[in-house]
């Protein structure tokens, strides 16, 4: 993954295009994944989690169950070729989940851990 362009696009201090950091980038990554709905890419209809479609049910232990299996399945669809998914964890607390999702970058090796929180109504 060397030499990935950064986004959103910027020009660097040399006047180059500027390279994303892979760590953050893959970071992104994940969240593009995330909280992307299907549907909402024109070119890609079926990329995408539909996290945010999850806000409106009922937050529950069987809620973060179905969505550990949904972010699971989506990250290692969209992004095998270029991480590694070693856990997913979701916790439903009050109106609130928190997704703990540990993954290995194929480039580096590196082992990461990120969490991303996604409210819920009350």
């Amino acid at each position: 993954m060397d030499n990935v362009l950064a986004f959103p696009f910027a020009i660097d201090a040399r006047g180059r295009s500027a390279v994303a950091d892979p760590g953050p980038h893959l970071r992104d990554m994940i969240a593009l994944v995330l909280f992307t709905a299907p549907g909402e890419r024109v070119n890609r209809p079926e990329f995408g989690c539909g996290l945010r479609q999850l806000v409106f049910a009922p937050n529950s232990d069987a809620l973060a169950a179905a969505t550990e299996q949904l972010v699971h399945g989506a990250l290692i669809r969209w992004l095998a070729p270029v991480l590694t998914v070693r856990q997913v964890q979701v916790v439903a607390e009050d109106a609130q989940l928190s997704i703990t999702i540990i993954y290995s970058s194929l480039d580096s090796g590196n082992t990461r851990q990120d969490v991303f929180d996604v409210p819920t109504p009350h």
